[in-house]
């Protein structure tokens, strides 16, 4: 668990983070969203100690960070930013094992390391290993960035914007592949966005900041029905609340079972898509009924519109 408490950062007089506390649940994703200068960064590098807080304290399994120091601190905590930070001059395997030779870890294990990760993100270890950054497209760039922060077996994961530089497609890629990845590890995740979309589709709960201060800290669907703050109404979007609600629920969790006969014609739709997408494709395809398969073809259940709508209501 992360817990912040009452941190601040000051330059002068001007108050770039002030007095904000919450927790983070050990593995899990907690996202903290906000506009420019909102402190949100300030903020991430205040827990592996890049910038030192002016008042308050961060403390990662009832430890504060505060009475290590910081150079090792930073070797235990993946870090991963905006447009990868890789060492231009060294490949993609010498970048990886970055924070391991640090720690002193033997090149065989190293070795077996830098492999596995690459698997893990999808890059073949025979094919991109020996390559240098520039050999590589922008999101094989931020796999590469995420392989590194994670190399050293990190039990906490802080990124700042890392999505940020990515064309649409390969960034919806990028944040399926960090879901699938923290769960599979158990790693804690504290990321930095200013896209709410990404905030919802990321983080069991979401921190929203605002001139320095938080506004609310809650899960997505506390966030879009019951904001504490005008700001944070306006951050979540108003005018298709509704429709952001339905992304964050999946059609396996919706799914209805089905006690009558089959439902013939009925579309396909996978049970892990959310129920935004399962509405479109009905709308899409003029039906009022789809069927709910899971990942082996099976089905699962079916979704009326009227089910879906549901789903969007407040709450």
């Amino acid at each position: 668990m992360i817990s912040i408490e009452g941190l601040s950062k000051r330059y002068g007089d001007l108050t770039v983070v002030d007095d904000v506390s919450f927790e983070v649940e050990s593995r899990t994703i907690a996202v903290v969203v906000g506009t420019s200068g909102s402190g949100k960064s300030t903020l991430l590098r205040m827990i592996n100690r890049l910038v030192e807080p002016s008042a308050g304290r961060v403390l990662i399994d009832g430890q504060d960070v505060a009475a290590e120091p910081p150079h090792l601190l930073r070797r235990r905590i993946g870090y991963a930013i905006q447009g990868h930070g890789l060492f231009p001059h060294r490949t993609v395997a010498q970048n990886i094992a970055t924070v391991p030779r640090l720690l002193g870890w033997p090149e065989q294990r190293i070795g077996a390391r830098v492999a596995e990760l690459l698997e893990l993100l999808q890059l073949d270890p025979g094919a991109f290993a020996g390559k240098y950054p520039h050999q590589l497209s922008g999101g094989q760039q931020q796999r590469v960035g995420v392989a590194r922060a994670l190399a050293g077996d990190p039990k906490v994961l802080l990124m700042d914007e890392p999505f940020g530089a990515l064309d649409p497609i390969i960034r919806a890629k990028a944040q399926d592949e960090l879901l699938a990845i923290q769960r599979r590890l158990g790693i804690t995740v504290v990321l930095v966005t200013h896209d709410m979309d990404e905030a919802f589709k990321l983080g069991a709960r979401v921190a929203v900041m605002s001139q320095g201060r938080l506004l609310q800290f809650d899960r997505p669907a506390t966030l879009l029905t019951r904001p504490e703050d005008p700001f944070v109404a306006r951050m979540t979007g108003i005018s298709d609340r509704a429709l952001k609600l339905l992304s964050l629920t999946s059609a396996r969790d919706a799914a209805v079972a089905d006690d009558g006969p089959g439902l013939g014609d009925a579309p396909q739709v996978a049970a892990t898509a959310s129920l935004r997408e399962v509405l479109s494709e009905l709308v899409w395809r003029g039906a009022t009924r789809a069927t709910v398969v899971d990942e082996r073809g099976q089905a699962c259940g079916s979704l009326a519109i009227a089910d879906i709508l549901a789903h969007g209501r407040a709450r």
